[in-house]
Order: structure tokens, then C-alpha cells, then sequence
């Protein structure tokens, strides 16, 4: 019996942290294009890509901002990209799409529902920023409300179609996957499904190894053969979600928009570096990791030779 390949993926910066938290947060063009070529360097199969302004590192959702290293990428590496349309939580629906609309990659990711998304717990910890956006944009996530309304959904969807982009589904809690059964239901997403589970953000499920659980079994309820599972644990739940969920069947994503750490208190140098820890894990549970073809052949992707960039 072939083994199962699973596939990891490397959301390499994001739009959680900020620059002054960790000096190994990919901020400029080449930063961002060097961490996702290491990371595929080092077995992700996939990069899930944000952008930022490279003089302050604010989240940037600019097609101008994405360009520089999407052709650097895709010149260097044959990994899958896939780009966000989550952008950050202070973005328009409008804003955060036109990247995915511009450059119509193999995937994007989606979010299936609106959320408080608490980031402002991590001023305990960080004290002292260098930008002075960062302080008001994790104290404003208090009441803040993360939009991703059932229009939105649907137009992002729709939008997307049309350029044959697949979707990494991001579920933040449990309704999430019924937002998604619903779409199904109505025919405007088509299987396989890219299930991506994301656990430990405050405003979402929690970390522990029952709402692992909870998830993959509702998933495999509503969605039986038609979809692929995939896991995120926010900050130190990272590795031993990523580990749970290879063990029962699942794909890992990991990533300094994930987690800033390699192990307590100590700060992840680069992407690749979770990369090689978390196939590591893979690897000693006997289990092998997909190629990029073989993660575009798993979720029948349309190929990188079909994106516009």
C-alpha cells in the first residue's frame, strides 16, 4: 500500500504579527520571496503568501506589493502559491481581493465566517514597537470584527471561479464548516475541498486535542470523501496540532503567520526552519510529505502554468 503523502504548507509572514515582534519576520519583497523559496527548499509544498509595506511592514493588499515576489517565486520554485484574500481584518472586502483577482493563482485562501479575531492579548507580551501602527492595530482588535459575511463569501467565491483558483477554506470554528456545506449545497464551490482548520486564535475554537477532533469529525460528516484536511495551531500550539492531525489522517501548515517560535521561548530564524521541524514529525510518524506535484495532483489544481503572474 502507497503510503499517504502529506502535505505541508508555509504561510510565511501574514498579518497577526508585527515587525518589532520577532527580526525574523519577513517584511520586504526579498525577505518575503526568500522565506518562501526555503520553505519550499526545506518540504512545504505550498506558500500561502501576505504582503507588507517594506518600509513599516503594515499588511499591504496592493497587487503592486504582491508582484515582486510572486515572479521571484515562481521563477525559483516550482511550490504551489497561494495567495490571501484574508489580507488583515482592516481591510475592505474589495482590497483584500484584488490580488487573487489580479494574479489568479492555483489557491486562495477563504475565510467561512465573521469573528472577533483578539490579537490585543499579545501586548502583554510585546511591550515596545518600533512603527506606531502596530500598538493601536493589535489594541483595536477588541472591537474589531473580522468581515466575512455570507455576500462576501460568495463573491470572493464566484470572483475567483471564473479564474479556475482553488480555495484553502479556513475554519475557525465549527459553524465555519456549515458555512462551507452550504455553498456546497448550492453548487458554488466544487469539490475536492481544501479544509483548513485553524485553532488557538481568541475568537475561534480553542487548541485542545478534543476540538481537533470535534472539527475533522463534523468535517468528515458534512463532507465524507470530498475533502482534504488541514490543520493550524496559533503560536505554541503549532507543533503538537500539526502532530494530532497528521497522526489522525491531515495536512500541516505552519509559518511565522502562525507561530513566531521553534520551541518555549525561542524564536523561529526562518520559515524553513518549522518547515524541517514539522517534517520531522511527519517523517517519524512513517509518513511522507507531497511534492509540489503531487499536493497539485491531491487537490486538482489547474497549474502554474495557468496563473497571471
Amino acid at each position: 500500500m502507497a503510503t499517504r503523502k502529506v502535505i505541508i504548507t508555509c504561510a510565511v509572514t501574514g498579518s497577526i504579527h508585527t515587525p518589532s515582534m520577532s527580526p525574523h519576520l519577513p517584511v520586504t519583497a526579498q525577505e518575503i520571496a526568500d522565506a518562501a523559496i526555503g520553505a519550499a527548499e526545506a518540504g512545504a509544498a505550498i506558500v500561502h503568501l501576505h504582503a507588507r509595506n517594506p518600509e513599516n511592514g503594515l499588511p499591504d493588499q496592493s497587487p503592486e506589493a504582491f508582484s515582486p515576489f510572486l515572479k521571484v517565486i515562481k521563477q525559483r520554485s516550482d511550490c504551489v502559491v497561494n495567495i490571501t484574500t484574508g489580507g488583515a481584518a482592516t481591510m475592505t472586502i474589495e482590497e483584500r481581493l484584488r490580488p487573487v483577482a489580479t494574479f489568479k493563482p492555483e489557491v486562495a485562501s477563504l475565510n467561512m465566517g465573521s469573528m472577533n479575531f483578539g490579537l490585543y492579548p499579545m501586548l502583554g507580551r510585546f511591550k515596545e514597537f518600533k512603527h506606531d501602527w502596530e500598538r493601536p492595530y493589535l489594541e483595536g482588535s477588541r472591537e474589531r470584527i473580522f468581515k466575512n459575511t455570507f455576500a462576501d463569501i460568495e463573491h470572493i467565491l464566484t470572483t475567483c471561479a471564473e479564474n479556475g483558483t482553488r480555495f484553502e477554506i479556513e475554519c475557525y470554528d465549527i459553524g465555519h464548516l456549515y458555512t462551507l456545506a452550504h455553498f456546497v449545497d448550492r453548487g458554488i464551490v466544487k469539490p475536492p475541498f481544501f479544509v483548513q482548520s485553524v485553532f488557538g486564535i481568541l475568537g475561534g475554537i480553542g487548541p485542545h486535542p478534543e476540538d481537533v477532533m470535534h472539527m475533522k469529525r463534523t468535517a468528515d460528516r458534512l463532507f465524507g470523501e470530498d475533502y482534504h484536511w488541514s490543520v493550524l495551531g496559533a503560536g505554541a500550539n503549532q507543533m503538537r496540532i500539526a502532530a494530532q492531525a497528521a497522526a489522525m489522517g491531515g495536512n500541516v501548515r505552519v509559518g511565522l503567520e502562525d507561530s513566531l517560535w521553534i520551541g518555549p521561548g525561542q524564536f523561529a530564524k526562518t520559515n524553513a526552519e518549522q518547515v524541517a521541524k514539522v517534517r520531522g514529525l511527519i517523517e517519524g510518524l512513517g509518513l511522507s510529505i507531497a511534492t509540489p506535484a503531487e499536493a497539485r495532483e491531491i487537490l486538482q489544481l489547474k497549474g502554474a502554468d495557468r496563473v497571471a503572474f
